[in-house]
């Protein structure tokens, strides 16, 4: 009897670890467009810094964001197990932010003048060459500008997961949530100090007697910036498939249009299997733009309209 029990037990885990490891997949693609924009922000939150300081300030705030989901964690167990409806309106309004932030990106040029980008980057360049400036003063306003920033994309991450395992047992959500909060911070941090580190590698290999080594470096000096480009457009694409599917599938006639809108497509000769694949990522992610410009006009109104009610002082 207590080897049945044993043998029962066992396989009560394996089907626990089973179910868990495929909510955790789930949740973990869902989280993609997150993730590529929280590697290319923090990737960015360190420019600026000294080269030899980079990876402590990576894993400063990679410490900070390991704090962060120690709150994120139980709050999102908490409203799971005694206000689980709460649930889709806090995934919708995480999808709707994800599409304002990807849309604010791609106005950026508009409601930023390019001269307050070269007024940023000149402050960077003096806080480095100053000798009056505290460079630990500076480096640790990086830190917490990082931190903050982490808090908000983990948040977004924890409620997307949340929404993945509504409904299940506390122990299934307890271990899907713990999983993909250490997971997405070791992977973030893990490839942010390398993304970071990427030029001096390259500078290094390029200093080699090797030919082969020095193409290397070379390769790797090239690669860096376009690396940073790459991870920053790929994120924001990301945002609006993520953000727009989390919107539509929260509105039962928009999620039902297209689903058939992608049957349509799958049943279409010759190109039809890759239209089916293509359609709903694509229509979710018009949703997310779509989305994102109302998001965007209505708080760009809301703040100019606080500006003009608090009048010229403001």
């Amino acid at each position: 009897m207590a080897g049945s029990s044993l043998f029962t037990l066992i396989d009560d885990i394996a089907s626990v670890l089973d179910d868990v490891a495929l909510m955790t997949k789930v949740a973990a693609k869902k989280t993609a467009g997150v993730l590529g924009d929280d590697l290319a922000l923090n990737a960015q939150q360190v420019a600026g810094v000294n080269a030899d300081r980079e990876l402590p300030v990576v894993w400063a705030v990679a410490k900070g964001s390991f704090k962060n989901k120690l709150i994120l964690v139980p709050a999102a167990l908490l409203i799971g197990t005694f206000a689980a409806w709460a649930v889709i309106p806090l995934l919708m309004l995480g999808g709707a932010y994800l599409c304002f932030e990807g849309f604010e990106k791609l106005a950026h040029k508009y409601l930023h003048s390019a001269a307050s980008d070269v007024a940023h980057h000149a402050e960077l360049v003096d806080a480095l060459s100053d000798p009056a400036v505290d460079l630990l003063a500076f480096e640790q306003d990086k830190i917490r500008g990082a931190v903050r920033t982490d808090f908000i994309l983990s948040a977004e991450i924890i409620v997307i997961t949340l929404g993945t395992v509504a409904g299940e047992p506390f122990i299934k959500q307890f271990t899907v949530l713990a999983l993909i909060a250490v997971v997405m911070t070791i992977g973030v941090y893990g490839l942010v100090a390398g993304i970071v580190k990427l030029d001096d590698a390259g500078l290094y290999l390029s200093r080699k007697t090797s030919s082969a080594l020095r193409a290397l470096g070379n390769l790797l000096l090239s690669a860096a910036p376009w690396l940073m480009k790459s991870l920053s457009v790929i994120g924001t694409a990301a945002m609006f498939m993520v953000g727009g599917g989390i919107l539509t599938h929260g509105v039962p006639a928009a999620h039902h249009l297209l689903e058939q809108l992608a049957a349509s497509a799958g049943n279409l000769p010759a190109i039809g299997s890759v239209l089916a694949v293509l359609t709903a990522p694509v229509l979710n992610g018009l949703a997310g733009i779509v989305a994102g410009a109302v998001v965007l006009a209505l708080v760009t109104g809301a703040n100019r309209a606080y500006r003009a009610l608090k009048g010229p002082s403001a």
